[in-house]
């Protein structure tokens, strides 16, 4: 079993800016935890992710609980040690195949 990656977000609270669901509203920002196998093809994964992420693309803002916060969006990640894929569980097979489908 390989060692892991253990990417590791923090977004701090903010202003949503134009193109957002509400622009102009402040949000929740959180900390956010992914997992990877500290491989070649889970290091391939993390370069492509941070792509993704500098593009804006990782996260979103959604309104939960008449709230306005960061929530993760649609590349999915594993973001649990257990609980199987249907709750983002790691390890899952899968997984890099997947990802790397969507990114």
């Amino acid at each position: 079993r390989d060692t892991t990656l253990q990417p590791l977000f923090k977004m701090s609270y903010s202003c949503s800016k134009v193109g957002d669901p509400h622009p102009g509203l402040p949000y929740k920002g959180g900390n956010f935890c992914a997992f990877l196998p500290e491989n070649r093809e889970g290091l391939k994964t993390a370069k492509l992710l941070k792509k993704a992420f500098e593009r804006g693309l990782t996260f979103q803002i959604k309104s939960c609980n008449g709230e306005q916060r960061v929530t993760w969006g649609l590349i999915p990640h594993k973001t649990s040690w257990d609980g199987g894929k249907a709750r983002n569980g790691y390890p899952d097979a899968q997984y890099l195949h997947e990802v790397g489908t969507v990114l």
